[in-house]
């Protein structure tokens, strides 16, 4: 299970941050893979929803094929996550029916704020949202 406090790399917050960004309309997604329980790496995904503006779905083939590399690289998966472009970081109702992933930390990231992008995480277990604090990880 995850623990109430999750520290994440500088650099793949950065990342996550960088890819809501660019796309400022649609939210993104995609999967954080982890080794010995410490995020590593991003898998971003296509969104494949019909209303990726209001919500996402990851597209099927790149998500088995994200799921094949991370088993390669020996590493697991942590957490999922999307953007929120004119939305607060916290899960929709869709967000919460569609959690398929138990044992995943459910990131978000939100574009609907003043100048400071804000990224949260959550534990969702049956369509409930748990929120889990996020603390810069030290690199180094």
């Amino acid at each position: 299970m995850l623990a109430s406090e999750i520290q994440i790399s500088r650099k793949l917050t950065n990342e996550l941050l960088h890819l809501a960004q660019i796309s400022p309309n649609d939210e993104i997604c995609g999967l954080v893979s982890a080794k010995d329980n410490q995020p590593v790496r991003c898998y971003p995904i296509k969104n494949v929803a019909t209303q990726p503006q209001q919500q996402f779905l990851l597209d099927a083939e790149q998500h088995i094929a994200a799921m094949k590399t991370m088993r390669e690289h020996g590493e697991a998966l942590f957490a999922i996550y999307h953007s929120h472009p004119t939305s607060p970081a916290i899960p929709s109702t869709t967000d919460l029916e569609l959690a398929n992933y138990e044992d995943a930390l459910y990131l978000i990231i939100s574009l609907n704020t003043k100048g400071v992008l804000e990224m949260r995480g959550f534990k969702i277990h049956q369509k409930t949202a748990e929120e889990v604090v996020l603390t810069l990880a030290d690199e180094g």
